[in-house]
């Protein structure tokens, strides 16, 4: 049998290791992304809930919040809007894990593999994983800001219409479209900055853990490479994610760099971005001293 013959009788993962990779790392996070939405449209319902009220009433507007808790906001939304409501908006976001997760994990594995190596003992050093998870996390966080701009974008038309704003986007594609035609391709990159430092910061603390405790077990238990030791692997990554800072900043570190309320570029020209909890606000550059 000749080699061309040889490599065709291969399973595709051997044939095709990061395609391969990319496509089943997409297919989870797409999957993963579908069945966490509600949880993560919910959370923003109640952010840009609260912003719009406490620009609307001021300090009363703890009182006038029609919903209260995740799970009331999420029964609020199936009995006013309809079931369907909890997964508005669930199709940039998808876009978005498709092609960070997908670039993230080849990008990881081939900095392991190929770049920094593991030791001859076949471990992997945890200086190389740390590198090699803020390397991947950054990779896959700057080829995927376009679709993360589209989702931030989208999610802020709900905050539009609480503000009795009119919508900007009738869709994904035409959001996409529109800050293409007004920003060119370095306005689909607005932001990319904070989200790619964020990224770099969760995935030193993602994808370091996973690695590093999936190898250990491999080496100093009698578990084999299969999904038992991924499971655990997993579990232990998920209660780092607890007490790592990098996971805690999430939606509003997307929205640094962007005009949500499209407004002129003198007016902006003149303001910083800068972090107040539970939001990022605007303040003017050189604010006087009272």
């Amino acid at each position: 049998m000749s080699p061309a013959e040889e490599e065709k009788s291969l399973p595709l993962p051997q044939r095709w290791p990061r395609a391969s990779k990319f496509a089943l790392s997409a297919c989870a996070a797409a999957v993963a992304e579908l069945v966490t939405f509600p949880l993560d449209l919910t959370k923003t319902r109640l952010q840009i809930q609260g912003e719009a009220a406490v620009r609307r009433d001021g300090a009363a507007a703890g009182q006038a919040a029609p919903y209260r808790g995740m799970l009331r906001t999420a029964a609020g939304i199936v009995q006013e809007e309809g079931l369907g409501k909890l997964w508005q908006g669930a199709t940039p976001a998808v876009y978005r894990h498709i092609v960070y997760s997908g670039v993230r994990m080849v990008a990881y594995e081939h900095l392991r593999d190929s770049v920094l190596c593991r030791a001859e003992d076949k471990t992997f050093p945890l200086w190389k994983a740390v590198v090699g998870g803020m390397s991947a996390g950054a990779i896959g966080q700057f080829f995927a800001s376009p679709t993360d701009l589209v989702k931030v974008q989208m999610q802020m038309e709900g905050k539009r219409k609480l503000e009795g704003k009119p919508l900007r986007f009738r869709g994904v594609h035409h959001a996409f479209l529109k800050i293409l035609s007004e920003g060119g391709i370095r306005g689909l990159w607005a932001g990319w900055v904070p989200n790619v430092q964020r990224a770099a910061l969760v995935n030193m603390g993602d994808l370091t853990t996973y690695d590093t405790v999936k190898h250990f077990l491999l080496l100093n238990t009698p578990l084999v490479d299969n999904s038992v030791t991924h499971s655990v692997s997993s579990i232990c990554c998920c209660w780092q994610c607890l007490f790592w800072p990098g996971s805690g900043c999430s939606g509003n570190s997307c929205r640094r760099g962007q005009n949500p309320d499209n407004e002129p570029a003198e007016r902006q020209a003149g303001k910083v971005w800068t972090l107040r909890r539970p939001t990022f606000q605007k303040q003017n550059e050189n604010p006087k001293c009272h």
